[in-house]
């Protein structure tokens, strides 16, 4: 289980709308959880897949507590999240750019990415999550690794 307690690091931002806090706790605690799964999974393609949502239930934290209801409707999370988070925009590329693998992963196609792909998207949707949590001003307990994990 994860556990965020606020800190009081200087890049942390102010509040956003009533129950932001609260929603960016539950989407950094799934994320926590995608990590764990990813960490735990039996093949490469569903290693690869949950890593990418650990990284866009991430990306949900930081958007409950800046981003505003857009009046065009839904937008796509990464593009948001570079509008809102401006020093997230590298990140925000990086996973907008595999979310097409994550796609062909979460069907199956063992062929969309490699084990290695896999291995190192969820070693930086682990970083990214670290770098969320600095940005919001928490921090929380880490699940414990999975036992095996590559």
């Amino acid at each position: 289980m994860t556990a965020l307690k606020p800190t009081s690091s200087p890049s942390a931002q102010p509040p956003g709308p009533p129950g932001s806090a609260v929603a960016a706790a539950d989407c950094l605690a799934r994320a926590q959880h995608a990590l764990h799964e990813a960490g735990s999974a039996p093949d490469h393609t569903r290693r690869y897949a949950c890593a990418h949502v650990a990284a866009l239930r991430a990306a949900a934290a930081v958007l409950a507590v800046r981003a505003r209801p857009h009046p065009r409707g839904q937008r796509n999370a990464w593009v948001l999240l570079a509008g809102v988070a401006p020093e997230l925009d590298e990140w925000a590329a990086f996973f907008a750019a595999g979310a097409t693998k994550r796609s062909a992963a979460e069907a199956g196609l063992t062929r969309s990415v490699t084990v290695r792909e896999a291995d190192d998207l969820l070693r930086d949707a682990e970083s990214f999550c670290e770098v969320v949590e600095e940005v919001l001003g928490v921090t929380s307990q880490r699940l414990l690794p999975a036992r095996g994990r590559r």
